[in-house]
């Protein structure tokens, strides 16, 4: 018999479904390096990724009976993470400081506070997007991923990533200018 470790996700989901903890294992393994990267990405914090990812994996657990396409459990994963980031980030207040990282000390104090404000911007417009947008915006812009990259991630076509990016895009540049 071979291990589970070979087998293809939709059996994996159909196990874990039935309750098969190991399978649920496996799963969890196989993807939890790309949901964790996935949710910070999304929330900018790998603290805050690590848990909306067990966030989302506890909800998995508990709704895998409830899967309809055991196949597209990665995107169905990936859908319950950005869900989980989108509750974590509504959460943060408005005013939290930008990293360090972001504005270095070296920059002139006129700049930091015009980065700054650009950031939190960005921040409330990103919060504000549809989940099926901002998903996609943070892949192609943030991740840098493939038109058929992303359409693999969340389960529809490149046509559809395309529409849903083109409409993001102009949502934040409309919503970033009403900032300026």
């Amino acid at each position: 018999m071979p291990s589970l470790s070979s087998a293809t996700d939709a059996f994996l989901a159909s196990r874990a479904a039935d309750g098969d903890q190991l399978a649920f294992g496996v799963l969890v393994r196989r993807h939890a390096p790309f949901l964790v990267a996935f949710a910070t990405r999304l929330t900018g914090s790998r603290a805050d990724a690590d848990d909306c990812v067990q966030e989302a994996l506890i909800t998995a657990w508990r709704r895998l009976p409830d899967l309809t396409d055991p196949e597209k459990v990665r995107s169905w994963l990936t859908t319950i993470v950005s869900r989980k980031a989108t509750d974590r980030m509504r959460a943060r207040k408005i005013s939290e400081q930008i990293d360090e990282q972001m504005v270095s000390a070296k920059d002139d104090p006129e700049r930091s506070v015009v980065a700054s404000s650009q950031m939190d911007a960005l921040k409330k417009v990103l919060g504000e997007l549809p989940e099926e947008l901002r998903v996609v915006w943070v892949l192609r812009e943030v991740g840098g991923h493939s038109y058929d990259e992303i359409a693999v991630e969340v389960g529809e076509t490149a046509a559809t990533v395309r529409g849903r990016l083109a409409r993001a895009r102009k949502t934040v540049l409309e919503r970033m200018q009403e900032w300026r």
